[in-house]
C-alpha cells in the first residue's frame, strides 16, 4: 500500500476540492512510492510553494510513510487502520467487522490507498470508512480497475461508487476519476451510468484505477436500503410499468428486442464479439470518460499560493 505520482497528485486534487485532512484515517498504512522529484513538481503543478529541504523532511521521518505528507497537508491526528502489525498501523482492526460505536464520526478525511480490494467482506468494510467520517468528512479512494486479477479479491467498476456513495446513504459523490498506470496517464472523469443510461465500461490492456472522492452529508442508515445496479433498477421499472399498463410496448422498444433477440440466436460469436467491440470501442470511450486537468480544479491565485512548510 503506497501512494504513487497518481496517489499523490489525488491528494493535492482532493485538498482543493475542500477536503479538510485534520483528522486522518488510513486504511491501511500509506508509504511514499515516488521520488522527491516527483513529489516537488506535483506539488508546485497544484500551486504549493516548496523547497528542497520539505521535500527531504517529508521522505525522512517516519520510514519513508505517508504520515509527514498529510501533516504538511494540514493533518493534526493521523491514525491508521490494519489487520496486522506488520506496517507499523496505530491501530490494529479487521475491517471485515463492523466498527465500534468510538471510532464513528470521527475523522474529517478517511483515506483508502489501495486496501478494501483485500478486504473480503467489503460491503462492511466500506460502510465502515463511511460511518467513520464525522459530518462534512470526505471519503478519498484509490482502488483497482481493469487488469489487476490476482491483486486483492476484487476489480471494481464505477457503479459500485456511484451505488453507494448517495443521497439516501448521506453522501454526495463529488468526483470519480479513472486513468491507466502509466507514465504521464492522462485522468479522466467518469460519467454516471444513470447519466448515460447504460454501462460505463472500458476495453484496455493497462492497469487502470479509480479514484473516488466523496463527502458526508447527513448521518442516516447507511445501507438501509441495499444498493442495486442501475441499469437493472431501469429494466424493473420499465417491466414494472409495462406489466400495469393496457398499452402495448411501443413499435420502436419492439423492434429493438426483435432485432438483440435475432442477433444472440443467429449470429456466431466471434462476429458477434467483433461488433460488440466495434461499437463499444477500444479504450477511453468519450460516451463514458472525458479528460480532465486535476490541477485546473479550483486552483489558487498566485498570489495566494499555498506554501508547505
Amino acid at each position: 500500500m503506497g501512494l504513487d505520482i497518481n496517489g499523490a497528485r489525488f491528494l493535492f486534487y482532493a485538498e482543493k476540492l475542500g477536503a479538510n485532512f485534520e483528522q486522518t484515517a488510513m486504511i491501511g498504512r500509506q508509504s511514499l512510492d515516488l521520488t522527491r522529484a516527483e513529489l516537488r513538481d506535483s506539488l508546485q503543478a497544484f500551486g504549493y510553494s516548496v523547497d528542497n529541504e520539505v521535500i527531504n523532511n517529508i521522505f525522512s521521518k517516519s520510514s519513508g510513510y505517508a504520515e509527514p505528507l498529510l501533516t504538511h497537508l494540514g493533518a493534526k491526528d493521523i491514525h491508521s487502520f490494519d489487520f496486522s502489525a506488520y506496517e507499523g498501523a496505530s491501530h490494529l482492526y479487521d475491517m471485515n467487522r463492523e466498527i465500534p460505536d468510538e471510532m464513528k464520526e470521527r475523522y474529517s478525511v478517511v483515506l483508502d490507498g489501495g486496501s478494501l480490494e483485500h478486504v473480503f467482506n467489503f460491503p462492511v468494510a466500506i460502510k465502515n470508512c463511511m460511518e467513520m467520517l464525522r459530518i462534512d468528512g470526505y471519503y478519498l479512494g484509490i482502488t483497482p480497475a481493469n487488469n489487476f486479477m490476482g491483486h486483492g479479491f476484487y476489480q471494481f467498476s464505477p457503479e459500485i461508487y456511484f451505488s453507494v456513495f448517495t443521497q439516501q446513504n448521506g453522501f454526495e459523490l463529488i468526483s470519480l476519476i479513472a486513468f491507466e498506470d502509466k507514465p504521464g496517464a492522462t485522468w479522466y472523469s467518469v460519467r454516471s451510468p444513470t447519466e448515460i443510461k447504460g454501462r460505463v465500461s472500458l476495453i484496455n490492456n493497462q492497469p487502470a484505477y479509480l479514484l473516488i472522492v466523496a463527502k458526508r452529508l447527513t448521518k442516516t442508515i447507511i445501507f438501509e436500503r441495499t444498493p442495486q445496479q442501475s441499469d437493472y433498477i431501469t429494466a424493473w421499472h420499465r417491466d414494472d410499468t409495462a406489466s400495469d399498463s393496457t398499452q402495448p410496448s411501443s413499435p420502436e422498444s419492439a423492434k429493438r428486442n426483435s432485432l438483440r433477440n435475432w442477433v444472440k440466436r443467429n449470429m456466431p460469436f466471434p462476429i458477434r464479439h467483433l461488433l460488440k467491440g466495434v461499437i463499444q470501442g477500444y479504450g477511453f470511450n468519450p460516451r463514458f470518460f472525458l479528460p480532465m486537468d486535476p490541477t485546473a480544479t479550483k486552483q489558487l491565485p498566485k498570489e495566494k499560493e499555498k506554501a508547505i512548510t
